[in-house]
Parts: structure tokens; sequence; C-alpha cells
């Protein structure tokens, strides 16, 4: 395998089109399919256009997938049009979506005795830190896979920790840190809405309590954004957290583990997905907790 691998992109969304600019911008060579001409088009030249996904693989070191769910995964490898009998042997996967460990270990099952290798390495930093390279992605896997989608991870990753051997292992992080995400956008947007509904201004909590042990990430970033009321400015869609959360619920009653917060956020989310909010960005937690979205 070489030490620069040539690289086979599936997946230019939000987060997937930056990921894959930061692979070619490291000086990898990447080709791209998306089903959107449009996300191909925001990519170039620096990434190389697919007219399919088959066609992005031939030859690849490293596939990478970012798409939104377990099915879409499934769809990309063994669909009617799926990548599988495509992939050269020796090659891996790296995946790098929020799909759940079930997902992962199906792909795992699928791939068994082509010799084509599986990293699961899930992200979490946003768009802003996927355009500077610098998000965290949890990486599990065989090392020797992991070696050869090494100089990928070092692209787009401040922070890369391999936490565990097997596949799927990324995933559980993963969902550790979604149900974290996801209670901590819900209690920003509960703060902030109870603040509006006291009579303060809504800036100067904002900007006071961010200052202080109540502050987090989520109070910072989606906060800002709920003061601004930039709902329409899509970083990350609410109907993200209405799938993550319910791979949060489901792994617990795996495990059966109580996760009382996480279903209570749960349920805000998908109460904005039934209200018709689900593709604005998931700061309009704030006005759906005022009645007024």
């Amino acid at each position: 395998m070489c030490t620069t691998p040539k690289v086979a992109w599936i997946g230019l969304g939000a987060m997937g089109g930056p990921m894959a600019l930061a692979t070619a911008s490291a000086g990898m060579s990447v080709t791209a399919f998306d089903v959107q001409p449009s996300s191909l088009e925001s990519v170039a030249p620096q990434v190389s256009a697919a007219s399919n996904a088959r066609e992005a693989v031939s030859g690849a070191d490293v596939t990478a997938i970012m798409v939104a769910t377990g099915d879409q995964l499934q769809s990309v490898l063994f669909g009617e049009e799926g990548i599988s009998p495509h992939l050269s042997q020796g090659s891996v996967i790296l995946i790098m979506a929020t799909v759940g460990p079930k997902a992962i270990a199906q792909a795992v099952d699928g791939l068994a005795g082509t010799g084509v290798h599986v990293v699961d390495a899930p992200v979490s930093g946003g768009v802003a830190r996927a355009k500077t390279g610098d998000l965290l992605m949890m990486v599990s896997g065989d090392s020797s896979a992991v070696a050869v989608v090494q100089p990928l991870l070092d692209a787009m990753a401040s922070n890369a920790p391999v936490v565990g051997k097997r596949p799927g292992d990324g995933q559980r992080f993963k969902i550790v840190n979604q149900l974290l995400c996801g209670v901590h956008i819900a209690a920003a947007g509960e703060a902030l809405a109870l603040a509006d509904s006291m009579g303060l201004d809504v800036s100067q909590v904002h900007k006071v309590l961010g200052t202080g042990a109540a502050a987090s990430f989520m109070f910072g970033d989606r906060g800002q954004r709920m003061v601004d009321e930039a709902f329409d400015e899509v970083r990350s869609a609410l109907d993200i957290f209405v799938k993550d959360m319910g791979l949060v619920g489901e792994a617990a009653r795996e495990v059966h583990q109580e996760v009382p917060l996480a279903v209570t956020a749960e349920q805000l989310y998908i109460r904005g997905h039934r209200e018709g909010v689900g593709r604005k960005d998931d700061s309009i937690v704030f006005k759906l907790l005022r009645g007024e979205h």
C-alpha cells in the first residue's frame, strides 16, 4: 500500500465537502461522488468528480464514506449500485458518519472474505472545524488498517485517538458524544427561553453566563445562534439529532442503561421534526421552547 493513498470519497454534504477538501489540500488524490451535482461542483477543482460511486472507488486505496444514515451506508456498499464488488482487495473503507454500531457490524459482515478492511472513525466538531482540519475523530479498527488511513486522519483532525480495535467502538464513543451534545443544545435552548420569558436581554445572558461555570461549547456555539436567530443558516440540522438521539436510545436499551435526560431532549427534537422545522438549524429548539417558530 502506498504511503500517500489514492482516495475515493462518497458523500459531500455539509461536513463531507470540507473534509474532502482538507484531504485533497494535504496532497492526496481524491475522486468523489455525491448524488447532488452541486456538491461535486462545490469541491472542484481540488477534488475530481466521478459519474457514479463505482467509478469513484476504482483503484482506490481508501474509500471514505460520509453519508447520513445506516441505511444509506448499506445502500452505498451493498445496494443495487453498491460499491462492494468494485473495491480493491486490501483497500480500506473509512466510515466517518454517525450510523451506530449495528450498521458498522453489518458493513464488516458484508465485506467478510473480500480482503477489504473497515475503519470506523465518526467525527465531531462541526462545519467550521471541518474546514480547518480541526475535527475530533474517534477511531476504531485493526492497527494495520488504521495505519493506511492515517494520512487522512492527520489531514482532517487535530485529535484522532484510537478508541478500540474493533470497528464499532468509534460509534459507541460517538453515541456518548451525541448524548452530551443533544442534551447540552436542549439545555441551552431551555435556559435562554427562560431568560427571554423573564424579560431578560438574552444576548447579555449569553455573554455573561458564557464566562462562568454554566458555560459549555454548545451554550457558546448554539446559544449564539439562538441569540442571533440564525435558524435558516443551517450548520447542523435539527433532524440530525432526531437520528442521533434515536441511536443513543437504542444503544442505552441494549445495555439496560437509563438515560432520562437524553430521552427528554430527544422528544424536543422529535417535536421539532413533527412541527416542520427539522431542516432548520438545531438552535431552533430555542424557538420551539418559546412556542414561536
